[in-house]
């Protein structure tokens, strides 16, 4: 196949455009690194199936040639981005969406939506089924993600019904492994950057929020069953293993053998205090399930933030 890749330089943009090209399939690139880096597909350009166009996606989308799929993975995806970038968080998950989506409805080719556990807020319910609708806060500051990502998918499903387009929306759980930023601002990145650098490790609220990990091979292997799947309807991806932050920190500090002592700082607002997927449906329909043990994949990663710190 020819898939499209938007966000192609981002942390997951750019393990899935290397899986695709992998499998043997060519990969068309798009990011405008708002957030993304160049280093993260450095490697690629030596492939002959890999193309990149730097471009922004919510202006007028045009590729050359045939595509037999539209991969919509551009958007920040950490709180401190899309709390940096609202207005362009907002832009991609809706104006973004729309071009790609008229994109792949003009190749006639399959269209995936990167959409988020967000999508569900703070959750009344746990674990989180892709029937829940959600407790989200429309006009608070993650509001700008959470209903960027609900319009997505809205708008996703009415391209489905109307012009019967085949598509496919993942809901993405806590992802974490190489290629995430020093700076991202998520609880891996900003735990282990702090450990490595045996400062003190900031746990926001009272540290028994609960989170969900997922190592990113095994949501890609998810992603990639997912688009050769049939299924039109939202599928949650990600790891059903729950652990509060605390236990986390302790498996950080344990992994990278550090001494930094543990800071309490206020929770965010709309923080979400439970998070984890009920992975029933892409059990049945994707026969997938995460295969990387938390304390493997926390050693990969691990790995990798120590050579990227001088």
């Amino acid at each position: 196949m020819r898939i499209l890749v938007t966000g192609a330089a981002g942390f997951l943009g750019s393990h899935l455009s290397r899986y695709l090209l992998n499998k043997g399939h060519s990969v068309v690139g798009l990011d405008n690194f708002i957030t993304g880096n160049i280093d993260n597909i450095q490697d690629l350009f030596e492939n002959g199936k890999f193309e990149f166009i730097k471009y922004d996606v919510t202006n007028y989308l045009h590729v050359p040639g045939k595509l037999d799929a539209v991969m919509h993975f551009a958007s920040p995806a950490s709180p401190i981005d899309y709390l940096k970038y609202p207005i362009p968080t907002l832009k991609v998950g809706a104006l973004g969406t729309h071009k790609a989506l008229g994109l792949a409805k003009d190749k006639k080719a399959i269209f995936m939506i990167a959409s988020t556990s967000e999508v569900y807020g703070d959750p009344l319910i746990n674990p989180q089924h892709e029937g829940y609708w959600g407790n989200v806060n429309p006009i608070g500051p993650r509001g700008v993600y959470d209903e960027a990502k609900r319009f997505a998918e809205a708008i996703t499903m009415a391209y489905h019904r109307y012009h019967r387009m085949q598509v496919r929306i993942v809901r993405i759980f806590n992802t974490y492994g190489p290629n995430m930023r020093l700076n991202d601002g998520r609880a891996v990145p900003n735990f282990m950057v702090q450990a490595l650098k045996h400062k003190p490790i900031t746990v926001y609220g009272d540290g028994s929020q609960t989170r969900s990990l997922c190592y990113v091979s095994d949501l890609i292997d998810g992603i990639y069953r997912l688009l050769r799947s049939g299924v039109n309807e939202p599928v949650n991806i990600g790891n059903p293993r729950e652990l509060t932050l605390l236990e986390l920190v302790n498996m950080v500090k344990t992994a990278t053998d550090s001494k930094s002592r543990i800071v309490f700082k206020p929770l965010p607002v709309d923080d979400p205090k439970v998070r984890r997927p009920d992975i029933s449906r892409a059990r049945k329909e994707l026969h997938w399930s995460p295969k990387v043990p938390l304390e493997e994949g926390l050693r990969k990663t691990v790995k990798f933030f120590r050579s990227k710190i001088k």
